[in-house]
């Protein structure tokens, strides 16, 4: 089957150099409206929706790679074989990946509000089960808190609007798959492989992804500059689009690497015009040195299961059981380790949402139910909904008895009220 490609559009002169550019979570190719005017007077300007964002197709994509394979599927479509790159939160981490997987087709890189670990894979993975129990409505209800200043939410209500209406109109599923993309998104140990020249740049007042995150991004990736823009938030284009606007100009039109001179990647196109002079605006530079490049990384069975382990039942609770591993414990936590998670967990016999129905139904039947709340938990992030639950747990009172199907309600119930309600 084909890869899938993206919703698309050009601005700016045929002839120039491609200049990619990608929207965050949430939001569309037109949060970057206020940067086009002066961009596509100097690139090729190609900006892209993520799938089920703007009207694009809601075909949702299970990783960043995979929306970074689309991408390069869209541009091999048009001819487009070396761009510089501009992405905000998960499209600057496209952007990385990018980097990492096809350094020779990008010239530059621009990684705006983006961090190599979103937050935690448990923030996440809750997100998405609020909305696939709420639908959207929380996520745009809290939208401007998270994307803006206070001050500029108060003066703008009609830019605020625009964006809180951005989220309503994305598609649930879509945004769900985008969740878990940023749940599993990890580079930390790979940023010194990245060598092509890039600009940092975040709202100094960015309480998502904000100024610590993207100094962790400089000191890891050899070539970076830090570009800390005062008075905005995490969607500063919008909300500073002036200083952002000079920064990408002078970025792009300073530090366009040549493409490599071996293989059989076509030449580039010439770089791109010298922009109007660079008036600065308070931003704030700063070049750091890179960590040793990663070695590859083993493939076993407590690596796998680890990982697994994780990903199901969360960070949190991982990290408790660990905690409380002692020298008598821990032969048995390497025993559920290996064979739980990194072998039962891990076949791909079974999806995790059947696993998670199968592992709710043994835990009642054997009366364990001192495992249920978290694989309630486990089951809500795998995608099961509260209703789909219940159904698993009234079949549980027909085959296992009333009274055992009766305390897993009462278990279950409550764990759900807990990850389903929206925050305040």
């Amino acid at each position: 089957m084909a890869t899938e490609t993206l919703q698309y559009r050009f601005d700016g002169p045929e002839d120039a150099p491609v200049l990619v550019i990608g929207p965050s979570l949430g939001t569309t190719w037109h949060m970057w409206d206020r940067q086009i005017p002066e961009l596509a007077q100097h690139w090729r300007v190609f900006r892209y929706d993520l799938p089920g964002h703007g009207g694009a197709p809601a075909r949702p994509a299970s990783s960043v790679a995979e929306l970074a394979d689309r991408l390069i599927a869209t541009l091999d479509g048009l001819g487009v074989q070396r761009f510089g790159y501009l992405g905000c939160s998960i499209a600057g981490a496209v952007g990385t990946d990018l980097a990492l997987r096809h350094p020779h087709r990008v010239a530059s890189l621009a990684l705006v509000a983006s961090s190599p670990r979103f937050g935690t894979a448990d923030e996440f993975r809750q997100r998405g089960v609020i909305v696939r129990t709420n639908g959207l409505e929380p996520m745009a209800r809290t939208a401007p808190e998270r994307w803006f200043t206070p001050g500029f939410a108060a003066s703008q209500p009609a830019i605020v609007e625009w964006a809180v209406q951005m989220v309503r109109t994305t598609d649930p599923g879509c945004y769900i798959a985008a969740c878990e993309a940023l749940a599993a998104f990890d580079i930390r140990d790979h940023l010194g492989r990245i060598g092509v020249p890039t600009l940092v740049l975040v709202g100094a007042e960015d309480q998502v992804t904000g100024p610590a995150e993207a100094r962790t991004l400089v000191a890891g990736i050899p070539d970076a500059r830090l570009a800390l823009v005062p008075g905005a938030s995490h969607l500063a284009p919008v909300e500073q689009p002036a200083a952002v606007s000079d920064l990408l100009l002078t970025h792009f039109s300073t530090a366009w690497q040549d493409a490599p001179t071996t293989g059989s990647i076509p030449s580039p196109a010439p770089g791109p015009a010298t922009p109007a002079p660079f008036v600065p605006v308070a931003p704030v530079a700063e070049i750091a040195p890179a960590p040793e490049a990663a070695g590859p990384q083993p493939d076993s069975r407590h690596e796998r299961g680890t990982a697994m382990r994780r990903e199901v039942l969360g960070d949190a609770h991982v990290d408790a059981v660990t905690a409380a591993t002692d020298a008598f414990t821990e032969d048995f936590q390497e025993l559920v380790t290996r064979y739980e998670w990194g072998e039962a967990w891990s076949r791909d016999g079974l999806d995790r949402r059947t696993r998670s129905c199968v592992t709710l139904t043994a835990l009642v039947a054997s009366g364990h139910l001192e495992g249920l709340a978290a694989h309630t938990r486990a089951a809500l992030r795998n995608g099961l909904t509260p209703a789909e639950i219940k159904e698993v747990l009234l079949q549980t009172a027909v085959y296992c008895g009333i009274p055992a199907a009766g305390a897993a309600f009462s278990i279950a119930r409550s764990v759900i009220q807990e990850e389903t309600t929206p925050p305040a």
